[in-house]
């Protein structure tokens, strides 16, 4: 029976997968918190990947706040970048396939079409730079790493947009949010299905996959969803980037384009409205 390693597996993705785990007994799951895959680590984190000897790494850990990674370098760098390159190696040494998550902030969003994956990278804040060198240094590594690009990612589990939105709907008679980043959101049941697939698919065709809900939206546009499905009386209005000042930067167009993975894994893209109502059901 083949071992499948979870990183991160108290994140959105983690935990998405854990729901999906029951739908796939012909493997051995193993979900690792940061604890027992200490990604923040190095000194240890060879030594519990030879402990574990999964087959399969699904790498869903990473350091996610993007404005905190301003202030954090060189942890963002240690658990976004260097963290993976030993994941690289080993998956290499062993023979294991690994399946890296990255992000649409590698891109500096001033592209006006749809970031294919061989789109030129420019990431504009320190969380993008750190995930766009983990990219680098795994595939330099090792070829056959499996990287998916996603974007713009909320759950029922974890701290996200969609709930923190929700709560302010609630609280509040006003609300101003940006309208002039564009892209699509992703839940994360949905990646970790796409990911699944992958896994049982009888190729293995490595490379760098996007991966995110169709539409194209603004925040803005996102929250008038989240508004129109929770029935919330909240008055919402759009308002540019410069009002909301931030740490880091965030790229004003991060459209990902997921026609690779359709093509290649036969990946089902559902559409982010679909999607979100699937989500709000679960009352996040």
């Amino acid at each position: 029976m083949k071992k499948i390693l979870v990183t991160g597996a108290k994140g959105q993705l983690g935990s998405e997968l854990q729901v999906l785990a029951p739908n796939y007994p012909q493997y051995e799951w193993v979900f690792a918190d940061r604890i027992q895959v200490s990604l923040d680590n190095l000194v240890i984190l060879q030594s519990q990947l030879e402990e574990i000897q999964p087959d399969i790494i699904l790498n869903c850990g990473a350091y996610p706040a993007v404005d905190k990674a301003e202030s954090e370098a060189e942890l963002a760098d240690l658990v976004n970048h260097q963290a993976v390159a030993i994941l690289a190696a080993y998956a290499k040494d062993n023979q294991v396939k690994l399946i890296h998550i990255s992000t649409d902030y590698v891109f500096d969003g001033t592209s006006s079409t749809t970031l294919k994956e061989d789109a030129i990278t420019n990431p504009i804040n320190v969380y993008g730079a750190t995930k766009r060198a983990g990219e680098l240094a795994a595939l330099a590594i090792n070829p056959d790493v499996l990287i998916i690009r996603t974007s713009w990612v909320y759950s029922r589990f974890g701290n996200n947009f969609v709930k923190t939105m929700q709560r302010l709907l609630h609280e509040r008679d006003t609300l101003g949010v940006v309208n002039d980043q564009i892209g699509s959101p992703t839940y994360a049941a949905d990646l970790a299905q796409a990911m699944m697939d992958i896994v049982n698919n009888e190729n293995w065709i490595p490379g760098i996959y996007n991966y995110s809900n169709e539409g194209e939206i603004s925040w803005y546009e996102f929250v008038l969803a989240i508004q129109e499905i929770g029935g919330y009386s909240c008055e919402v209005t759009g308002i540019p980037s410069s009002s909301y000042p931030t740490p880091a930067k965030r790229p004003a167009f991060s459209l990902l384009d997921k026609s690779k993975i359709k093509e290649v894994y036969g990946v089902t893209v559902p559409g982010y409205k679909e999607s979100l109502k699937k989500c709000l059901m679960f009352k996040v």
